[in-house]
């Protein structure tokens, strides 16, 4: 057992700029960044050259008037010059704080005067267009970095190098190293601070619980940095492990990145994982007979693999997983680039715990995580005894337990510092002994393991006032094959009702192979036949839950949801109210 006396002692004194040279002196050659070139070839960083590189934006950052306590704004794709900007502001002393790509002038407006930035940095000239746009009401940023103009490369790399250890004591472990902004789903983003000690202790309690040398580890940068899921992933934890980070600027080519760079950690929102599964599916959809031999596989290894999780499996479980793996599952995971994953890892958002129990019984060692921007991303892990379903057990070190009307709440040294400049919202999240309120409904199992219920606050109260999850009911939703999403309606309603959406990769194959030929998915949205299939499904799904709790009957959509729309946030969670006043005819008509 991992102790928070442990970790304490591992992390005394410590900051973010002293583990990254205490790496860069121990692996100075080890590749530490990656980056696809136009040719097709990847350039390369090792420990020694991202440091070069930090050491020479710092150098330009300072002549710009960055000090200890600046605030500099990043907006920026999954890149190396993130990595390298975001560490020179750390060893001057200051606040990185990565904003999401799609953000509009206005809500650059709000969160870059939100957090007093004095400088920030911008990847290209549309990024740049946006801040100009709000310029004349930024009075204290005083200057915008584009990396894509004419010299500006050139001024940030080689104009000048600070020696990364005489600057090393600008940051202590009180140091705020970063503020995270949440997505807003409830009202103005908050501005979540994080401070070194709370990032370089949760990156080693993370470390910790591997059970094999990370240094060299493959790793895809593709979620928002400015979420706390890809930033501690990629960017911190990799940096104390030494990994090996290939970047990845658009998150739509996840699946190629993961065939070229085979990745041995992946984490992925539950969006990223179902992908994966539907690719599958469709590709095997074009041959019944191996479908049919593949999903025979799948079933036999199911409960094998749970054993094996356990450490219940015999010896005549393990023979007929290894033929199995052999026949059939090794190749699933070379085709989907997931052959090399020690740990897989779900988390923003739930998982049904069918995907989870499928990827692996097909080797894929998926785990769910738990946990929010204010608790340093993590609160609750388990990652090689999972149990589907639940989202593991108290991270490292800390206290996970419910409150009395049973809400998620924790202590730990990864416990946020508050909201910048909101001493009220922080009150309400976090007491005065450091307690943190979730804002999530859980249970524990006799071991530990925590099952999330759901929000607080989104909880559906029907007319007849039953209280339902509406997370549960989408999860089961989406484990009917041709459904991708799902959002459950039932507030101050006769019965429970559903939005789903058409799975794009799985309906048009499930379609050929039923003889239905129709031109998009609008059309088959609408066909007889899908409509039939969806509330076959629909039986199955609401089998588990009692008459008051199922789904009566659903509206179909043809247009996938995707992240950062009216439907979604940027980690692809739901925006209820959206997706309420997009689709309040459909709603309307289902309880017509």
């Amino acid at each position: 057992m991992i102790t928070k006396a442990e970790i304490d002692q591992a992390v005394e004194g410590d900051t973010i700029a002293r583990r990254f040279l205490a790496t860069v002196q121990a692996h100075p050659e080890q590749v530490a960044l990656r980056a696809k070139q136009a040719d097709g070839t990847y350039a390369e960083w090792t420990y020694h050259d991202y440091a070069a590189q930090v050491a020479a934006a710092a150098s330009h950052l300072r002549s710009l008037g960055v000090v200890p306590g600046s605030r500099v704004v990043l907006m920026m794709r999954n890149c190396p010059d993130f990595h390298f900007i975001d560490l020179a502001v750390v060893f001057l002393g200051a606040t990185a704080i990565s904003i999401y790509n799609s953000s509009s002038p206005e809500q650059i407006a709000y969160l870059t005067g939100h957090c007093t930035a004095s400088i920030a940095v911008v990847e290209d000239d549309g990024f740049a267009q946006r801040f100009d746009q709000v310029r004349d009401q930024l009075p204290l940023l005083t200057a915008i970095i584009n990396l894509a103009s004419e010299g500006t490369t050139e001024a940030l790399y080689h104009s000048g190098s600070l020696d990364l250890l005489a600057e090393v004591g600008n940051s202590t472990p009180a140091t705020v190293a970063t503020i995270i902004y949440t997505s807003g789903t409830t009202g103005p983003p908050k501005g979540v601070i994080l401070n070194h000690h709370n990032v370089v202790w949760t990156g080693e309690g993370y470390l910790r619980m591997l059970d094999v040398e990370p240094v060299g580890f493959r790793a895809v940068s593709y979620l928002p940095m400015a979420h706390i899921a890809e930033r501690m992933s990629t960017h911190y934890l990799a940096l104390m492990g030494g990994y090996e980070v290939t970047t990845c600027p658009d998150p739509g080519q996840i699946a190629s990145y993961a065939r070229d760079v085979h990745p041995q950690i992946f984490f992925g929102v539950p969006r990223v994982w179902e992908k994966f599964h539907a690719g599958v599916q469709a590709a095997l959809a074009a041959d019944p007979a191996k479908k049919q031999g593949v999903d025979d596989a799948i079933a036999a290894a199911t409960p094998i693999s749970e054993r094996r999780t356990l450490g219940t499996a015999s010896a005549e479980d393990d023979a007929t997983w290894k033929a199995l793996d052999e026949a059939v599952f090794g190749s699933l995971r070379a085709m989907l680039g997931l052959d090399a994953v020690l740990y897989g890892i779900s988390g923003a958002a739930p998982i049904p715990a069918e995907l989870i129990s499928w990827f692996r019984a097909i080797g894929v060692p998926l785990s769910e995580i738990y946990g929010m921007s204010e608790s340093s991303g993590p609160m609750t892990w388990e990652p090689t005894r999972v149990k589907a379903g639940t989202v593991g057990v108290a991270f490292p070190g800390t206290e996970v337990f419910l409150a009395e009307d049973g809400e998620v709440c924790t202590r730990g040294s990864n416990v946020f510092q508050g909201y910048l400049n909101d001493p009220e919202k922080t009150a309400e999240s976090l007491d005065a002994d450091g307690t943190l309120h979730s804002g999530d409904i859980g249970v524990f199992d006799d071991e530990g393991y925590l099952r999330i219920v759901d929000r607080k606050k989104e909880l559906i109260i029907t007319a007849g006032g039953k209280n339902i999850s509406p997370a549960n009911l989408e999860a089961a939703l989406k484990t009917i094959p041709l459904v991708s999403q799902a959002c459950a309606i039932g507030d101050n309603r006769p019965f429970v009702s559903a939005l789903v959406v058409l799975d794009a990769e799985v309906a048009p194959v499930w379609a050929k192979e039923h003889g239905i030929d129709v031109a998009t998915l609008a059309e088959l949205a609408q066909h007889p036949a899908v409509i039939a299939e969806i509330d076959a499904g629909l039986e199955t799904a609401m089998a588990r839950f009692n008459n008051a709790e199922r789904v009566k009957k659903v509206s179909i959509l043809s247009s996938e949801w995707m992240a950062d729309s009216d439907e979604l946030t940027p980690t692809s969670k739901l925006k209820r109210r959206g997706v309420h006043a997009k689709y309040a005819a459909e709603i309307a008509a289902l309880y017509a």
